[in-house]
């Protein structure tokens, strides 16, 4: 589970504008879980083609990444590698509870139980080889770049913006800001009318940057004390431990000198230790495994062209998507692109 700073990080609203001839290292696996999630029909069931294969993640990155391109976006797709051994366990407990949703799902939809059968179906959803190697494809008919991390996709777009070679990493998931990502785009490819879970209520959900040093600074923490304070809290690598907030878990980060000292407030306090060793958790976040790349190794990503004709023929005649509509948005694409090319790629490297 990654770890909740919501009520603790200095965040503000903002428009899409603001974004405007920036390069953002998309978190690619975290967005293929919200477009699995939420393209969906009533039941639950998600987009497929006449041979079965699911679709749904298709139209997300289709529709959202020609979206981000009008408002002057440039993503930069980051694709997991392998996990790490501390996030085996994670892995196994979320197929655990996916395989059970998946179930509570089929029985959901047996009794007619349209409602809870979305919600369940909701949380089966899983990114399997298909579902990755369809995305790249896609990417590859669009011109939009993407690259393979060595490991955790959001800690090598959390490395790229530190290294000043994109202006955010985008994810979901807070613990992008454990990795020091400067800024942290929220709601990039969510923002829009969703309804809450479990509630007939709509709200508007819009994008929120998030400020890394802003964050230390109302805080009064170093980034390894906002590591421990992730760890207390819990999160893709560890347990949080019971009975520990955000407001007791930022005491007990600003009062240790070390990681052995929260270890020792944890034994002290609560009379119980983590479920494994978190220097290594923490060591994960300080130096986690990512790839060098350098400005011109972006240049030549962002320079990637497609194929108009590979893209209408792999949406329409291979996916089963309607023609005109993919046809109507993938010139849509080709202009902004060309436009992009014009203004040369100097305007988004700086």
């Amino acid at each position: 589970m990654a770890v909740d700073l919501s009520k603790l990080v200095s965040k503000r609203r903002i428009a899409f504008d603001e974004l405007s001839n920036t390069v953002i290292a998309i978190d690619a696996y975290n967005v293929l879980y919200q477009f699995l999630s939420i393209i969906r029909q009533p039941d639950g069931t998600p987009l497929t083609d006449s041979n079965g294969n699911v679709t749904s993640h298709l139209s997300g990155i289709f529709y959202r990444t020609i979206e981000l391109a009008g408002y002057g976006i440039k993503p930069i797709y980051v694709f997991d590698g392998l996990p790490s051994m501390l996030k085996q366990k994670t892995i196994e407990a979320r197929m655990q509870r996916r395989n059970a949703a998946r179930e509570a799902w089929q029985e959901a939809v047996r009794r007619g139980d349209v409602a809870a059968a979305r919600t369940h179906a909701q949380a089966s959803t899983r990114v399997d080889k298909w579902i990755v190697e369809s995305s790249k494809a896609l990417l590859d008919r669009m011109g939009v770049a993407y690259i393979n991390a060595p490991s955790e996709g959001e800690a090598q777009a959390s490395f790229m913006c530190r290294q000043g070679l994109v202006y955010a990493a985008a994810s979901q998931d807070y613990d992008t800001m454990l990795f020091g990502s400067p800024r942290v785009v929220r709601n990039l490819t969510f923002s829009g009318r969703r309804k809450l879970p479990k509630k007939n209520v709509y709200i508007n959900v819009e994008p929120e940057m998030l400020d890394f040093n802003e964050t230390l600074n109302s805080l009064g923490i170093s980034h390894k004390q906002l590591i421990w304070l992730g760890i207390l809290l819990g999160t893709d690598f560890n347990e949080g431990i019971k009975g520990v907030g955000p407001k007791t878990a930022l005491k007990m980060a600003k009062s240790a000198k070390s990681i052995d000292d929260v270890k020792a407030q944890v034994k002290e306090k609560f009379k119980t230790e983590f479920e494994l060793d978190i220097k290594e958790v923490e060591e994960l976040f300080t130096n986690p495994e990512v790839k060098e790349f350098s400005k011109d190794d972006v240049g030549k990503l962002l320079e990637k062209t497609g194929s108009r004709s590979e893209l209408v023929k792999f949406m329409c005649e291979e996916h089963g998507f309607l023609p005109d509509r993919i046809e109507k948005f993938a010139d849509r694409l080709g202009e902004r692109q060309e436009q992009q090319r014009q203004q040369g790629m100097g305007k988004w490297l700086k």
